[in-house]
């Protein structure tokens, strides 16, 4: 991933792109690896990092959504269990099959969650994990070491997918870039143009590195900026209505000590009538989620005090060692773009998990809703639209058995998987791991990546201070 090469490109080739996206999270990369594996010629423009935003702060999940069954999202978690599968297939190196068990503490719950979970296999068919099953007690303790025992019945073990958010975001870069696309961080869209028609043909964006002005042509623009999507919703109409309702959710990271065992908690029915999951990753356990709407979107949200409290609480009746908020390595914050509600409507579960396609008057394509597990679903009903857009005949999408940079059948191990330039957050996961740790290794980090990169002492201590700052704002005061 190179962005001088990108920009070269985009300076040397003069014609018009098919698709020029706008954002460099799940949505977006999933809209240019469907788009590439027809054959269109693919701009994506990122104005930060890749993943900076939600799609790197999400729970690790690769689900169908086991509580939009209860909900009655018979469709999307169909969607989801297929698009689960076919992520796992694609991706072996970047996602684990990841075992669950309910701990069940009522006669009642084994029937409820066993009956719904067999149901959850049998959708899933020939893309099943593996079959949920009934554990005795004993067996419960066994894969949950640290679970309260008292009045505890048995377990539903069952399976899910994890994997890792951000790095699989640049595996999906770096794959679009070996497909023939071009793709560039760093670079802020500021107007779309339009013909005569008052249709979209194009738009102008600064590099932020370079401090240059580019102007581009395309067929088709693709909204794909997340909770962000209404800032370009208004670029192309003053007086577009609001199409996104942000949802924040937050994780606690603790020491994987609280849970014990290489298997997954999963909370069915919290005080809110939610889900709660203690997962084991990359050597610690992230705890969560909340579902709290916010009312403007940020690129840093920040944890509500009331948010930190109940994934607490709610822990605290099921680990044997409640744990404190000083026990927390890191809390982050993510928001998911979830379609404006109706007027009234004030609950987050009350609002379709669903991704939608919008188009405007302009012929501005809008992305919204989804999750990471259905971003390349995402990516193929988007670019559909592009072809009835413009009358064409729907070329055939191939991103389905698309295999993602690094496939390999088996797991790689150590410093291989880390790459990248914006290390300490989105590389290693360091700061979200354990964020006091982070601003200890800073210092190193800098030195080594200044060597590389040719910078001096004083790119060294803006970094540091730049970074610092970032990383309190994951700890708990």
């Amino acid at each position: 991933m190179n962005r001088e090469n990108s920009l070269s490109r985009i300076t040397e080739e003069k014609g018009s792109w098919d698709l020029v996206i706008i954002g460099g999270g799940a949505s977006g990369l999933g809209v240019a690896l469907d788009a590439l594996s027809r054959g269109l010629k693919v701009l994506l423009l990122e104005k930060s990092d890749f993943a900076k935003g939600t799609s790197s702060r999400s729970t690790k999940l690769v689900h169908g959504g086991v509580r939009y069954l209860a909900q009655g999202e018979v469709g999307l978690v169909l969607e989801a269990l297929k698009e689960r599968g076919r992520l796992l297939n694609n991706a072996p190196h970047l996602t684990i099959n990841q075992p669950f068990v309910i701990p069940l503490y009522s006669y009642f719950d084994r029937l409820k969650y066993g009956v719904g979970l067999k149901i959850y296999d049998w959708m899933a068919g020939s893309l099943r994990l593996g079959k949920s099953m009934f554990v005795s007690k004993e067996e419960t303790i066994k894969r949950l070491p640290q679970i309260k025992q008292k009045g505890l019945k048995g377990g539903i073990l069952y399976h899910d997918g994890q994997f890792d958010d951000a790095r699989l975001a640049l595996a999906i870069a770096k794959t679009c870039i070996e497909m023939g696309g071009c793709i560039l961080n760093y670079a802020r869209v500021n107007k779309l143009t339009k013909g005569e028609d008052g249709r979209i043909n194009g738009l102008v964006f600064r590099d932020l590195i370079g401090k240059s002005n580019y102007r581009i042509s395309a067929k088709s623009v693709v909204n794909a900026t997340g909770v962000f999507a209404d800032k370009i919703l208004q670029m192309d109409n003053p007086e577009a209505p609001k199409m996104i309702q942000p949802s924040q959710g937050i994780h606690l990271v603790l020491d994987s000590s609280f849970l014990g065992g290489e298997d997954a908690l999963m909370i069915p029915e919290t005080s809110d009538g939610r889900v709660l999951f203690a997962v084991p990753w990359e050597g610690k356990l992230v705890v969560g989620t909340t579902d709290t709407l916010v009312k403007k979107p940020k690129m840093e949200p920040r944890p509500l005090a009331s948010e930190i409290t109940f994934i607490l609480d709610t822990a605290k009746n099921y680990l044997v060692r409640p744990p404190k908020r000083s026990d927390v390595l890191s809390v982050f914050a993510g928001l998911r773009p979830l379609a404006a509600p109706k007027e009234g409507s004030t609950k987050t579960k009350e609002i379709s998990r669903s991704h939608k396609v919008i188009v405007s008057k302009s012929n501005l394509i809008t992305i919204t809703g989804g999750k990471w597990t259905t971003f390349r679903k995402m990516g193929e009903d988007t670019v559909d639209v592009h072809f009835k857009n413009h009358g064409l005949q729907k070329l055939a999408s191939n991103s389905a058995e698309k295999h993602l940079h690094g496939y390999s059948e088996e797991e790689i191990e150590g410093h291989l998987q880390l790459y990248g330039a914006d290390f300490l957050s989105r590389r290693c996961r360091i700061l979200l791991l354990d964020a006091k740790a982070s601003m200890e290794m800073a210092p190193k980090v800098a030195e080594i990546m200044a060597k590389e990169l040719k910078k001096d002492e004083a790119w060294i201590t803006e970094e540091l201070e730049e970074f610092n700052k970032l990383a309190k704002k994951y700890l708990i005061k």
